[in-house]
């Protein structure tokens, strides 16, 4: 029997019982201790990925963002070059005329379709957040700091100003 209590010790403890008898309380202590760590380090880790995960997908939204605002203000530019086109629109065929009013029409649906809102501006108070004055206008009738023309048109995207508009002021 004392070889069979040899082999089984060589072997090691194979009941829980006959662990806890093998380690002291101090030991205990150091591995659940040791286990907290382990654990503290676990959860710091999981929240330190969920916030590099929300930090990644607010920077991918940002430069989306930045991206589309980017294509309107291009876009924009079209548009306002169809605007001045079809203003010397009294020269050309009356097909041409119907073509640009059409891609106009369209591409002014386009980007109402995106959120953007034109800003009002001829007869407003001038409005430095709004608008961009590239001149000054002596105006009798008009109350000094009143728009009274406007050069090229403002847009809005989603409350904040895309492009001011330009115009001109009354002095």
């Amino acid at each position: 029997m004392t070889k069979a209590k040899e082999s089984k010790s060589e072997d090691g403890p194979t009941t829980e019982a006959e662990i806890e008898s093998l380690l002291t309380s101090a030991e205990v202590k150091s591995l659940l201790d040791e286990l907290e760590r382990e654990r503290a380090l676990r959860m710091r880790a999981l929240a330190d990925f969920d916030n590099y995960r929300k930090r990644v997908e607010r920077e991918r939204a940002s430069a989306a963002l930045s991206g589309k605002r980017d294509v309107m203000l291009w876009l924009l530019e079209v548009k306002d070059d169809f605007d001045r086109a079809l203003a010397h629109a009294d020269q050309s065929p009356d097909a041409v005329v119907a073509g640009l009013r059409a891609i106009r029409k369209r591409m002014a649906d386009m980007i109402k379709a995106q959120g953007l809102t034109l800003i009002e501006t001829v007869g407003r108070k001038f409005d430095p957040t709004l608008h961009e004055a590239v001149g000054v206008i002596e105006a009798g009738d008009g109350k000094p700091g009143t728009v009274l023309d406007e050069v090229s048109p403002g847009y809005l995207w989603n409350g904040e100003v895309l492009r001011p508009a330009r115009v001109h002021v009354a002095k």
